[in-house]
């Protein structure tokens, strides 16, 4: 698999520009792995409007200021827990620290941070207050976030899907205030929390035609195909292939349609 250049990249973005994309999300994988990030971003938002990353955080810290500096708008840090054995074993690796002084950094350089918590059934469950109190110390976002099948791998889906109806409807109890966000895929509530304010979203894609329906959302992979649905890999279209063999604009555009013209909701009525 070759990965998509930085010259790559930035053509396919012109593309979609062209059809009237406004925001950029870089995401992996992990994208702090790429050393040339900050070049991206830097380029990146001088075609788009807003540029933004989601990240494990873990070299957050050390990368935040020239991020910053190259434009970076926002920041998603997935996080599903503060107990460090927990994200030891959700994670596979102990970095919990440095993803934290990753979230800290950022912060502090002005970078908006939301959390990304995705809930596990049994594992992180009772973790959600403590999660709240901590995103509001330092004025971030709370994303709870619904376990999707992965493809191929049901097993972790049935031992760990825990539906969030329960848990949004705590949540909108302590709400003074609600609001649609993202097209309406999510729900962001304002609580006040144990004597500060705290925003949370809710993201229940699961078993929910709606969110597909809404969805607006196409995806380059790391080795330049487009990808038309998170879940699905059967219907990709190789772009970075036709620009490096000198693709004009017109047949770029084209390889979008075709890419467009292949979404199918996943979760369907």
């Amino acid at each position: 698999m070759e990965e998509i250049s930085k010259d790559e990249l930035l053509k396919t973005i012109e593309v979609a520009r062209s059809f009237g994309v406004r925001r950029l999300k870089i995401t992996g994988g992990e994208p702090l792995m790429r050393q040339d990030l900050p070049q991206i971003i830097s380029a990146a938002s001088a075609i788009v409007e807003e540029v933004s990353i989601t990240t494990n955080g873990t070299l957050l810290s050390g990368l935040s200021g020239d991020l910053k500096r190259a434009g970076l708008a926002r920041a998603n840090v997935n996080l599903p827990t503060l107990t460090p054995e927990r994200y030891a074993r959700i994670c596979g690796v102990g970095l919990m620290d440095k993803a934290l002084d990753g979230i800290s950094v950022a912060s502090s350089e002005g970078i908006p941070v939301k959390v990304n918590m995705v809930v596990l059934r049994g594992v992180n469950q009772d973790e959600i207050e403590r999660m709240i109190d901590f995103t509001s110390s330092f004025n971030g976002v709370l994303q709870l976030i619904e376990l999707q099948p992965v493809p191929a791998d049901g097993v972790t889906f049935r031992a760990f899907h825990l539906d969030l109806a329960s848990v949004e409807e705590s949540i909108r109890a302590k709400a003074v205030r609600s609001e649609s966000a993202r097209g309406g895929q999510h729900q962001r509530y304002f609580v006040r929390h144990n004597g500060g304010n705290a925003v949370v979203e809710i993201v229940r894609p699961t078993n929910n035609p709606a969110f597909c329906r809404k969805c607006s959302k196409l995806r380059v992979t790391s080795d330049g195909r487009l990808k038309p649905c998170l879940l699905r890999s059967d219907n990709l279209v190789d772009i970075a292939g036709l620009v490096r063999s000198g693709a004009s604009s017109d047949e770029l555009a084209a390889c979008y349609k075709d890419a467009i013209a292949r979404r199918e909701p996943y979760w369907k009525e």
